[in-house]
């Protein structure tokens, strides 16, 4: 059983970016799901889908590269907050990833949002992860 679902997911799919895999696998839980949609709305996967078998749920993700080299999109993702040290940040002080190259994925009350968003929004919340 695996305490940080979010952590294993960002591991999950940072060793398969740097393999070059084409799909990953990863468990589902709704912040996951969160998450993921916010990857694929700032274009660092190509799609996801949503698979339920009998007892368990997984969601496969379809990686982005680049290029004939087949360069990963992803280049680095970074867990922030974790389940023992929380990191919360109001909108004024939201970080910008590499001067706004990467994005920061921001749990809100409004969802599960980028940090694009929530400056937009004007609205904080808990940092969950850095991709860039």
């Amino acid at each position: 059983m695996v305490n940080d679902t979010i952590a294993d997911m960002l591991t999950r799919i940072r060793n398969a970016s740097l393999a070059k895999h084409q799909i990953v696998q990863v468990p589902a839980t709704k912040a996951t799901l969160n998450i993921i949609k916010v990857f694929q709305e700032e274009g660092f996967i190509h799609k996801f889908e949503e698979i339920k078998e009998s007892t368990e749920k997984h969601i496969l993700i379809a990686l982005k590269y680049k290029g004939k080299q087949r360069q990963p999109v992803i280049t680095s993702l970074k867990r922030v907050s974790k389940p023992g040290l929380r990191v919360y940040a109001n909108y004024k002080k939201l970080p910008r990833v590499l001067g706004g190259v990467g994005i920061a994925v921001i749990s809100t009350s409004k969802g599960v949002i980028s940090d694009r968003y929530a400056r937009y929004f004007k609205i904080g919340g808990e940092v969950l992860c850095y991709i860039w």
